[in-house]
């Protein structure tokens, strides 16, 4: 799972990048109007928290902008602007959730989970596919009901893969969503392949009905 925090507050920011990071989330930042914006519009994420007060603009601008365009975000602004009238209009422009600033991480993790479960995979926290299932708030993958075991980047692969089956995945996109920020630095995408051929295999030596096509030359899609 991939979540973006905007927050120009930088004890804050660090203290939930670290606590999210720690959660096995893919973490990335944006510290003003003018590059969350850019974020926003270019990628997709599993969840925002957006602060309101930006450097450059508001939070709230932003939404605006996302329902023009169509970006669904699940999106939680974390605000310490709490007042009635703040979080109806953080509501109103599309927020699904209103966190009001000191929060604890532990209480800001809840709503993470709560929001992804409302919007992602039909309120299910469990998905099965054909004689496997995701659980993606424990994070386990089963096969025939026996656990397979998946290391944090092929769980999040397979996820991925999970929310978008029979859908054509470019392996760019695959790249971008499972790592980050830190996609900037590859020289290539050798490490993508690497990554689906383990995974891949896991899934065939566990009798998975589960199956990670090659599309050549642009990407992957998961079929049954």
């Amino acid at each position: 799972m991939k979540i973006l925090v905007v927050e120009d507050e930088y004890a804050l920011l660090k203290a939930v990048e670290e606590f999210l990071s720690a959660e096995k989330y893919v973490v990335e930042k944006a510290t003003d109007y003018h590059s969350a914006t850019e974020k926003v519009m270019l990628y997709n994420y599993d969840c925002i928290l957006l602060d309101i007060s930006l450097p450059g603009g508001s939070g709230l601008q932003i939404l605006n902008e996302m329902k023009k365009e169509g970006k669904a975000g699940n999106v939680i602004i974390i605000s310490a602007r709490d007042s009635l009238d703040d979080k109806v209009a953080g509501l109103d422009s599309g927020a699904d959730d209103y966190l009001a600033k000191p929060f604890h991480l532990t209480e800001l993790h809840a709503r993470i989970k709560a929001v992804l479960r409302r919007k992602l995979h039909d309120g299910k926290q469990v998905m099965r596919l054909g004689n496997s299932s995701v659980d993606f708030a424990q994070r386990l993958v089963c096969v025939d009901d026996r656990p397979l075991k998946l290391n944090r980047k092929e769980f999040n692969m397979l996820a991925f893969f999970a929310t978008n089956r029979n859908r054509l995945i470019a392996k760019d996109a695959l790249a971008e969503h499972i790592w980050g920020d830190n996609i900037d630095m590859a020289d290539d995408f050798d490490f993508v392949y690497s990554q689906v051929k383990n995974l891949r295999k896991k899934l065939k030596e566990a009798g998975s009905d589960i199956v990670i096509e090659n599309v050549y030359g642009v990407g992957y899609k998961l079929v049954l």
